[in-house]
């Protein structure tokens, strides 16, 4: 499918199952892209009777790319925003809601149940948060309130993170380091092919490796600090979902965000760290579904 103008930028998107389907909106993380989201993921959504939109978010794969944009330095704006000084950012993680709003906009659809996986769960809180009237259900994966003082990364992974990928690195040099990076917080699922890792970052530079995006989004989720209030203001049906064995983003950010929001039901899955393995998607899906349905 084309590129759609929401929010006054371009974004990619595809969408899969009926037309007349209850909507069901994917938000994928931190310099991921929408391809990230399993192909059986979706499929079991759509077998379930849902109209499953996903899409790029802004600054990575095929969306646009907001080139241009001042990128502040990263662990600078880092030591401000825990001081507690004010940061200016590119753009803003409500920015980033606003584009997923814009994109049903866009595609004349008035009410979606949304569902985002780690800052794509942040991205959803915004949207239950912000847009509530747009939003039939949320669900948040693998996320975190961004409460000060929660658990952070394991220190290995925290260091991975900060590396500066060079913009002009070669494909083999990408795919080692996306390989890597991913293979550090995944769980070992014995169903999870050998090379998938490196399969999928292969796909992912061929798709548009755009390293200074992934830093922009970075930027935005540190300055969006924490989300505790915001959680409690949140009243659509709520689903937290997150992995026993996250070594990335501890699940005590998940336990956090269930705490805030009234009525929330926290499943915590014991063989899934910070990625959705093979073993455990349809589980994933019945969980999804199930909720989507519930509040529909």
């Amino acid at each position: 499918m084309p590129n759609i103008r929401a929010n006054n930028i371009d974004l990619y998107y595809e969408e899969n199952g009926p037309a007349d389907g209850p909507v069901i909106l994917l938000v994928m993380g931190l310099g991921a892209q929408m391809i990230a989201w399993p192909a059986e993921f979706i499929h079991g959504l759509v077998s379930k009777g849902y109209r499953v939109i996903h899409y790029d978010n802004r600054d990575v794969g095929m969306s646009q790319r907001m080139d241009g944009a001042k990128t502040p330095h990263l662990v600078w704006t880092m030591f401000k925003a825990r001081i507690g000084l004010p940061v200016r950012v590119p753009y803003t993680l409500g920015d980033m809601a606003a584009d997923g709003i814009g994109l049903l906009d866009a595609l004349g659809i008035d009410k979606a149940h949304v569902v985002g996986a780690s800052m794509g769960g942040m991205i959803v809180q915004l949207m239950a948060a912000n847009h509530p009237e747009r939003t039939l259900s949320m669900t948040s994966i693998m996320s975190s309130s961004g409460k000060a003082g929660l658990p952070g990364a394991r220190a290995d992974i925290q260091r991975q993170f900060m590396v500066k990928r060079p913009p002009d690195a070669s494909r083999e040099e990408a795919v080692a380091f996306g390989a890597e990076l991913v293979n550090a917080f995944s769980f070992p699922d014995p169903a999870r092919p050998e090379n998938a890792h490196a399969e999928m970052a292969a796909k992912a530079f061929d798709r548009g490796y755009y390293p200074v995006g992934t830093r922009r989004q970075l930027l935005a989720i540190i300055a969006d600090g924490s989300r505790v209030d915001r959680l409690k203001t949140i009243k659509v049906p709520t689903l937290v979902v997150h992995g026993g064995a996250d070594p990335l983003v501890p699940k005590e950010g998940s336990e956090d965000i269930a705490r805030h929001i009234q009525g929330a039901r926290l499943e915590i899955i014991d063989e899934m760290a910070h990625d959705l393995p093979p073993s455990q998607v349809g589980r994933m899906v019945d969980l999804i579904a199930g909720h989507a349905k519930q509040a529909h």
